[in-house]
């Protein structure tokens, strides 16, 4: 996408956390239309578990069509509440929209910011730095199975799980074309082929005939046990790693201890060309909401990956620097080193943006 003109954001922040977070991330954005030039237009929703509890509405009749005509992008903080025990609300508006949406590729920058950050020893900032292509809209979360003889000793429940040619293919094809951009010079892929030998053998085929276009860019395998070892033995080895829905979202929360904590994980819920959703992937975290500690660095570091896909490449970059500056500074929250609140720890990414 381009930043050719005012781009419009719909933002929702959610439950626990997702508030206070987020109001970092917009006083960042707005600060930006004063040192770069960001034009956004923010519109909030007060879709969450509160809505849901009152109204009995998780995702509004109509919002899905809305928010593809009318929006770029959408900024969302958190969804989950102690109170709705079944999370409907949460699966019914997150869910809704990545199935809704078609957003096909859940995208999880891995870098470290600092080398003080990561539980392995003696590593350079260098060494941890590289993305993952999780499948997001098939495989194991397709929500298909279900239960026979439910309640008794002979109970027997199924899940299933989707691969389809077209949904493996553009997301082996967008970690290509990724690793091209970018000047990456490998991507990995991750199944369990061995074992899962039908939706192995589909990922594994597509896989090399896609290769197969990208001559310029090195193509290997691994099977994801063995990965989630290397990644920690030896993360230097990874550009960009493509895997389905369920090994994607466990090698990305590995992959966010390794850079220091969910606290500083940013992602992407995209397709590209069309609206796409954004997300910090801490969670709600209702122990620690209303109390003024939660780390905002994720949520700032998502909007910076909104800004990228918007096409507001120097303020992305400048969000970026603004975080390793605070960082190095220990300018952070307790859960990265540092003793700020919140508030605080925004203010201070916010006061390191420059024009």
């Amino acid at each position: 996408m381009s930043a050719e003109k005012k781009k419009r954001i719909a933002v929702i922040a959610g439950d626990g956390i997702g508030p206070e977070v987020v109001h970092e991330a917009v006083l960042l954005l707005e600060r930006l239309r004063e040192t770069h030039g960001v034009e956004l237009e923010l519109t909030h929703f007060d879709w969450g578990a509160e809505k849901f509890l009152t109204e009995g509405v998780t995702l509004p009749d109509g919002a899905l069509t809305m928010l593809a005509e009318n929006f770029d992008a959408i900024f969302a903080g958190a969804f989950g509440d102690p109170r709705v025990e079944s999370n409907k609300h949460a699966e019914d508006i997150l869910l809704g929209m990545r199935r809704g949406l078609d957003l096909y590729i859940n995208l999880r920058p891995i870098r470290l910011l600092a080398e003080r950050l990561t539980p392995l020893k003696n590593l350079k900032s260098t060494e941890i730095d590289f993305v993952v292509f999780r499948e997001n809209t098939e495989g194991a979360y397709c929500g298909a199975g279900g239960f026979l003889k439910k309640g008794t000793d002979d109970e027997i429940a199924t899940q299933e799980e989707l691969n389809t040619r077209r949904g493996v293919e553009r997301i082996i094809v967008a970690a290509f074309d990724y690793a091209q951009k970018h000047g990456r010079r490998k991507v990995t892929m991750a199944d369990k082929s061995n074992v899962q030998r039908f939706g192995g053998d589909l990922w594994q085929r597509v896989f090399r005939e896609v290769a197969a276009r990208y001559t310029d860019v090195e193509a290997n395998h691994q099977y994801v046990d063995a990965m989630a070892m290397f990644m920690v033995l030896n993360p230097a080895q990874y550009d960009v790693i493509v895997t389905n829905n369920l090994f994607g979202d466990i090698l990305t929360d590995l992959g966010a201890a390794l850079q220091g904590g969910l606290g500083l994980a940013a992602s992407g819920n995209i397709h590209p060309g069309r609206v796409s959703l954004f997300e910090p992937v801490h969670g709600s975290a209702p122990p620690l909401a209303g109390k003024n500690i939660a780390n905002p660095i994720g949520a700032i570091l998502t909007a910076g990956m909104m800004l990228e896909y918007l096409g507001f490449d120097d303020a992305a970059r400048a969000v970026e620097r603004a975080v390793r500056v605070s960082i190095e500074a220990n300018d952070t929250t307790r859960d990265t080193g540092g003793t700020l609140s919140t508030v605080e720890a925004g203010a201070a990414i916010r006061k390191r943006l420059i024009k």
